[in-house]
């Protein structure tokens, strides 16, 4: 558990295992003043800082769901071309170290332990009256001094919560996307989509190059916020999905023409559409050129963790995903139709766990639009979150949409609360596919037990 008020010795006190997990506590401490949205604190800690952000160009990226594929793909593609470019994919699923990236390589454990150190030192100069910087602005504070310090070409950077105030729109790096709009965050964005079009649009600045893939009444709000500003727009549709398996899909693309994309789900197309227009809308701004070339062999070996990834373990199939929202739900059951000719035979074993704080009633009708889930088995479990929402109340939540016997098949809903005692469950069970799913901290917690990703090996709490 995090440490109240942790504070951070200099390094060179302490191991490198003990500096860091001291990193982690004083960051998680933070975590006491919750989601406040506005950007003073953030100026503030940035201006205490050196104001690194303003030596940077980029795209800041908002949207409902797919931000963080877009910034897959858009990240490999500069990759591809040569460029260093600064990524924040969020949330983490193993490592803290994750949502801190430079060519597709999370920041090490000493480096991350230093930059916390500097920018807690910098919130305590802050003015009070401005109140104490959140969890996510001391993080993103510290995103911007990293890649100043290290001197990206570029940074392509996921917006947090919405985007009027949320703490990253504290930087404008010259090029705006917006993915789409959907019923997310009510609570604090607005009730409507046109109240959460509105928080997303704000972050289209004067002077910058804009995108978006949304539609709709959301993207009317959008373009006249763009027009108002006299900022071009690009607005992206989806390209024809002329292929599919399972390890990607091809899509038939304007200048490009037929290309392979290596993230899963007919949805990427529409990501890449968005991608491929920022891409555009980076050499406009002169910021940088991406060949055809380059941007094919990025889209082709751009990977997302977590998000329809597909793992064979001893000859099993297992896909991660989070599908935390309705939304995000129709999609993965969209996917799994797709998918279902190239997994393996047998009948599904669906895993899943839920924040509290979502609709979950939604998700679960979502998921049960899935031919592929019709007959599944439900293990309902639970992260070890004080906001998750507990594994028998998710039980009787899939319970009552119908999975308690025979619906055209033997569906079952079982539940255990532990998640690694739900992963032996399903892989104890039924032969066929196991999707885990529901909630990212639940995937980032199978995904670290079933892959071991040098890079993501954190430094040994060694703390006595």
């Amino acid at each position: 558990m995090p440490r109240e008020g942790a504070r951070l010795g200099p390094p060179d006190h302490l191991s490198v295992g003990s500096a860091y997990h001291d990193a982690l506590d004083a960051l998680a401490a933070r975590g006491r003043f919750g989601v406040r949205l506005g950007l003073g604190r953030t100026r503030a800690l940035l201006r205490e800082l050196g104001d690194p952000h303003l030596a940077i160009s980029g795209a800041l990226v908002a949207g409902t769901n797919g931000k963080g594929s877009v910034l897959a793909l858009t990240g490999a593609a500069l990759r591809a071309a040569g460029y260093r470019a600064g990524e924040t994919p969020k949330p983490h699923l193993v490592s803290y170290r994750e949502r801190l990236q430079i060519g597709g390589r999370p920041v090490d454990a000493a480096t991350f332990t230093g930059l916390v150190r500097d920018a807690i030192a910098a919130a305590d100069r802050i003015p009070r009256r401005l109140g104490d910087p959140t969890e996510f602005e001391l993080l993103t504070a510290i995103v911007f001094r990293w890649f100043a310090d290290e001197g990206v070409d570029l940074a392509i950077v996921e917006v947090g919560l919405g985007g009027r105030l949320d703490a990253t729109h504290a930087w404008d790096g010259g090029v705006a996307a917006i993915t789409n709009v959907d019923l997310d965050h009510m609570d604090r964005l607005g009730p409507t989509i046109a109240h959460i079009a509105r928080e997303k649009a704000a972050i289209i600045e004067r002077g910058d190059l804009a995108v978006t893939g949304a539609t709709g009444e959301a993207r009317s709000i959008i373009t006249r916020r763009a027009r108002r500003l006299g900022v071009p727009i690009t607005i992206v549709e989806p390209p024809p999905v002329v292929g599919l398996d399972r390890d990607g899909i091809d899509v038939e693309l304007p200048r490009l023409g037929l290309t392979r994309v290596g993230l899963r789900g007919r949805h990427q197309a529409e990501n890449l559409a968005v991608a491929d227009a920022i891409l555009d809308s980076l050499e406009a701004a002169a910021v940088a050129t991406v060949p055809a070339e380059a941007r094919r062999q990025g889209y082709a070996s751009a990977t997302w963790p977590g998000r329809l990834e597909l793992l064979l373990i001893d000859g099993r199939d297992i896909l991660l995903d989070g599908a935390h929202n309705p939304a995000g739900a129709a999609t993965l059951a969209a996917a799994l139709d797709d998918l279902r000719p190239f997994l393996g035979s047998g009948r599904p074993t669906l895993v899943t766990a839920s924040m509290a704080d979502k609709d979950v009633a939604g998700v679960v009708r979502a998921l049960g639009g899935s031919t592929t889930l019709r007959d599944a088995r439900i293990v309902a479990t639970q992260v070890g979150l004080s906001r998750a929402l507990p594994a028998a109340e998710l039980g009787r939540i899939w319970r009552a949409a119908g999975w308690d016997g025979p619906a055209g098949g033997h569906r079952s809903v079982t539940v255990e609360p532990r998640p690694d005692a739900a992963l032996d469950d399903a892989l104890a069970g039924p032969s066929g596919p196991v999707i885990v799913a529901g909630s990212l901290y639940l995937v980032g917690a199978v995904r670290a037990r079933l892959i071991d990703d040098p890079l993501l090996r954190d430094p040994v709490d060694n703390r006595r």
